[in-house]
Formats: structure tokens, sequence, C-alpha cells
């Protein structure tokens, strides 16, 4: 069933992935932890999740799992998807919700300009919940006039912002970040099929968050598979 759950998912022509941290056991050094990793693969228009376990945060397991895929990736700033990016048939694309949240913990640091780029997202979301339910030519083609344009002014606003703060500030982190994702987040406009942001899979993650406050560790490696 898993084989089959993990087919149809990679059969996929857009996936969203993310990775949360697992405490397993350590059999090597009895009475300590070792940190693993949940991948974690969802499928927006199917409606499925893959978890697959591995013992760290490295490019190998999702390298693995996805190397015979074609499609969107959606992700978050992480480097390794990057690196992912470059295998053939890959094309990625960012999380709007991961740059808001950067300039959401900058209103303490500097609200002004934190505020301002946080309206921008707002407008952005605001579209979005218009266009929510068109199919995705029109929802292309609505992003192209209405999100793009506030693409644009943030963009501009950042590049002409970033150099009047501290480059390790919380508004500095947050411009730095959105810097990075230019690229991934204007891919947004590129296919209808593609949600804004990455809530989707955090929301199916959100269990296995909940499990670690109860259950606190895995008994082995093979224990945390069996939580797939």
């Amino acid at each position: 069933m898993y084989e089959e759950l993990k087919r149809q998912v990679l059969s996929s022509g857009y996936l969203q992935v993310d990775e949360s941290p697992i405490k397993v056991l350590d059999s090597d050094k009895p009475g300590s932890t070792h940190q693993g990793y949940q991948w974690v693969y969802h499928s927006p228009e199917r409606r499925l999740v893959l978890f697959d376990y591995r013992k760290g945060r490295g490019m190998h397991g999702p390298k693995e799992v996805l190397e015979n895929y074609n499609g969107w990736l959606q992700c978050d700033g992480y480097g390794v998807y990057d690196k992912i990016a470059t295998l053939e048939g890959i094309q990625i694309a960012g999380c709007l919700a991961h740059a808001r949240r950067y300039y959401h913990e900058a209103l303490s640091n500097d609200k002004k300009r934190a505020e301002y780029a946080l309206v921008i997202f707002q407008n952005i979301y605001e579209i979005e919940r218009a266009n929510k339910s068109m199919n995705p030519l029109d929802r292309k083609l609505d992003r192209l006039a209405k999100v793009k344009p506030h693409l644009d002014n943030l963009k501009s606003w950042v590049e002409e912002e970033c150099v009047k703060v501290l480059p390790k500030s919380a508004i500095g982190k947050a411009m730095s970040y959105t810097q990075s994702q230019w690229h991934k987040l204007y891919n947004l406009l590129e296919d209808g099929r593609l949600e804004i942001d990455n809530n989707l899979i955090e929301n199916k993650i959100r269990p296995l968050a909940l499990g670690r406050k109860n259950y606190l560790f895995a008994g082995s490696h093979d224990g945390a598979k069996e939580l797939q």
C-alpha cells in the first residue's frame, strides 16, 4: 500500500514538500536520542500525503524519492530544495507565507517597514481568496494581472530599503530572505495550479507535531518509519 501511495503521489505534476524533525532513541548511546526527519510530500490535486522517514536532513533522502519526478516542487527556503531543483524535470516554486512570516517577526524591530510589507502581502492574499475557485488558466491570468504588480512593488521596495537597514536585524533578515526567494515567488505566477503558499502541507504535518508532544520520541529508526 505504501509503494502504491508513493507512486500516486509522485505521478502528480505538482508537489508541496517539507520536513519535520522527530527524535529517535539512539541504540548506540543508551538514554540519548537521534534527530531524524519525516520528509513530507503532498499532492494538492490528489489530496494525498507521503511521509518518508530519514535519519538526516540532507539531500540524499529527497533526491532518492524525487529522482524520477517531473513537475512543480513547492517549498520554503531550505537550501537542499534548491539543489533538488537542479534535477532534470523539476521546477521550483516558493511559499509566500514563509516570506510574510519574517516581516511579522520584524514588527517589534522596525514597525513602519514591517507593516509596509505586510500590507502588500495582505493585498495579495485578498486577491487569492477571490480567485480560489477559478480554473488554473484563469487563475494564472488573474495573478499576472493583479498579483504580479504587488510582487513587483515588494521587489522594488526591498531593493531600495535593504541598504538602509542592518543586515542582521529582524527586518534585514526578512528582506534578505525575500531577495533569496524572488525566483521561487515569481514562479507562482507561472501555473494556476500552484497554491500561493505551503500552508496545506503544514496542516498535514500538524498531527506529527502534536504527536511529538505526546510520544516524545520514536523507539528506533524502524519505529519512526512506522509513524509514516
